[in-house]
């Protein structure tokens, strides 16, 4: 259990050095551009990860509530399958995916009351009032790569002529952290979940039952 501890502390704290070096460097909708696919973009967002939204102020406290029980459930799940010694790369992904949530419901949770509001302004770190009440804190996203940008042609269905910009949703270590380790299981499936153990199973168990109803034909 070290190991992954080890790794969800790691993601955790490189996650929040960065959002705190932007929440205390930059204002809202400021740029840092290392190339024009390259970009640190500081936005917040009151939803789900890349930007999206959920549901207004209940809607939040609800995400948010989900996020931590969520989070707490895995965490035991994680205990169990560390326990019963299961692919390693499983375990790290599963390590993965406790960070990176936790590393957003830090922001939901506290920051509305520890920073002040980013709008045209640095904000600052424990100030008298805080910019909302507790839960109600936004997400800080900054990593921004828009790779290929241009325009649907005039004959695509639905999109013609309308600009395309790939990658375009602004996300966090977190988030990043989520996709990886999802991106990872999926590469990797057979290896972790054993299919190509469980495969050969299955035709050994198959072979015995034909040759059983052979005998008993017989």
């Amino acid at each position: 259990m070290k190991k992954p501890l080890l790794l969800i502390i790691g993601i955790l704290l490189l996650d929040q050095l960065v959002k705190f070096w932007v929440k205390t460097h930059m204002y809202l909708g400021e740029e840092i551009r290392f190339a024009d696919w390259a970009i640190i973009h500081f936005t917040e967002n009151n939803g789900m990860a890349f930007g999206m939204e959920f549901g207004g102020e209940y809607g939040k406290v609800f995400l948010t509530t989900f996020r931590l029980i969520f989070v707490v459930a895995i965490f035991f799940y994680l205990k169990k399958v560390v326990q019963e010694k299961v692919n390693k790369l499983y375990i790290y992904c599963i390590a993965m995916v406790i960070a990176g949530a936790a590393g957003n419901i830090i922001d939901s949770v506290f920051y509305g009351k520890i920073f002040s509001g980013s709008e045209f302004q640095i904000a600052s770190f424990m100030p008298e009032q805080g910019y909302a009440s507790w839960m109600h804190g936004r997400v800080v996203d900054m990593f921004y790569f828009p790779i290929l940008n241009g325009h649907f042609p005039a004959w695509f269905p639905l999109w013609g002529g309308d600009e395309f910009v790939f990658f375009r949703p602004v996300f966090n270590v977190a988030d990043a952290s989520i996709s990886v380790s999802v991106i990872v299981m999926i590469l990797f499936q057979k290896q972790i979940f054993n299919l190509e153990n469980l495969q050969a199973s299955t035709e050994i168990q198959e072979e015995n039952k034909q040759e059983e109803t052979t005998s008993g034909e017989a």
